[in-house]
């Protein structure tokens, strides 16, 4: 019988084609589970009005952890219209089923690792093998907006300078919120023999929310001496990122800097088809490739799943199923640095089910 129960939300796009690869590799492993299907993505927005359904809530709070293909997002004009005309207000606009989850389900940590397989043809340099903690549940993605400015800010003391006609966007971080994801990403730097944490910020210029921020890193670095830690403002660590990659090692960072250095680091192993992450709390997780839906490749089996499959090798390692995941890890290792088969963003002509194939095909070796 299975042993688990998991949630599974392809969503839209390509989300049902990489989920399918990984279910290929899933089942090779030998990992038992009951796969629960859930609604999610634009299709129910635009049938229902609701892109995380309340029942896809239920389901989740009914499974062990979740796993997610993509979604197709709202266009950004359209999104800006039904600000401006007050539908967010009304809880009547298109809000993203990711972030809702996130803050949902209170997963605070989003972990990206970002680590460069030998023989691979997109790595940037090899040997990089990085791991970007971002903060999951607040900052810059609380959803607080304003079209233009309410008549209560310009109550407080210098901000008739803002034109009347600003919108505005808030952006909240808690000592709470921070300590809670420094730590955790000192906890991995120690469980998985890391040498260094480095946290990213703006607060020479966002002193107030960065200043929180960078307060609470310092605080924890000081519980964990064993571990290096450094600081680097986000602008400056996406030069040094490209100049020396190895020299970082852990990044932990805000909601919005996160998702930026994230996806700087996912090219750097070899883009958006190697780019995966766990959005992880306390008691639940959902699993993910980070890339998006792209429509214009749905049902022509021809994406990269890579990404996908090492989604599902990071949800093994969180179940605590450390043998089959690392068996997984070690089939897409061999499948990408003997090069046989290689999906067109590699330089090939491999379709998405060949190269799950492939996977599958290397874990039975």
């Amino acid at each position: 019988m299975p042993n688990y129960r998991i949630a599974w939300l392809p969503g839209d796009g390509i989300g049902v084609e990489v989920c399918q690869a990984a279910r290929t590799v899933l089942d090779a492993a030998g990992f038992q589970a009951e796969y629960l299907p859930g609604d999610i993505g634009w299709e129910f927005w635009r049938t229902e009005g609701e892109a995380l359904p309340v029942r896809t809530v239920h389901l989740l709070k009914s499974t062990d952890c979740a796993f997610f293909g993509a979604i197709t997002s709202k266009p950004a004009k359209e999104a800006a219209r039904e600000l401006v005309s007050g539908l967010q207000d009304k809880g009547l606009s298109y809000r993203s089923p990711i972030v809702r989850m996130r803050q949902l389900l209170d997963l605070y940590v989003c972990l990206r690792p970002c680590k460069a397989f030998p023989g691979n043809p997109l790595n940037y340099r090899e040997g990089i093998d990085l791991a970007v903690f971002r903060e999951n549940t607040e900052g810059m993605y609380i959803g607080v907006e304003y079209p233009r400015v309410p008549e209560i800010f310009y109550q407080q003391a210098g901000m008739e300078r803002i034109p009347r006609t600003a919108a505005i966007s808030l952006r909240s971080i808690t000592p709470e919120g921070s300590r809670r994801i420094v730590k955790a990403a000192f906890d991995y730097a120690v469980k998985n023999g890391r040498r260094k944490v480095t946290a990213v910020h703006k607060a020479n210029v966002l002193r107030a929310t960065c200043g929180v921020f960078l307060e609470a890193a310092r605080q924890v670095a000081g519980e964990y001496p064993q571990i290096a830690f450094d600081e680097a403002n986000v602008d400056a660590i996406c030069m040094w990122l490209l100049k020396n990659p190895h020299s970082y090692d852990v990044i932990v960072t805000t909601n919005l800097f996160g998702d930026i250095l994230s996806d700087l680091c996912a090219q750097l192993v070899g883009g958006m088809g190697f780019g995966y992450s766990g959005n992880i709390g306390e008691r639940y997780a959902v699993f993910e490739p980070t890339h998006g839906s792209a429509p214009k490749y749905a049902g022509q089996d021809k994406v990269n799943p890579l990404a996908t499959i090492l989604a599902a090798k990071m949800m093994l390692e969180w179940l605590g199923e450390k043998d089959k995941a690392a068996a997984i890890e070690q089939a897409v290792a061999a499948v990408v640095a003997q090069g046989a088969v290689r999906t067109y963003d590699l330089g090939g002509s491999a379709t998405t089910s060949q190269m799950a194939a492939a996977v599958a095909a290397a874990l039975g070796r």
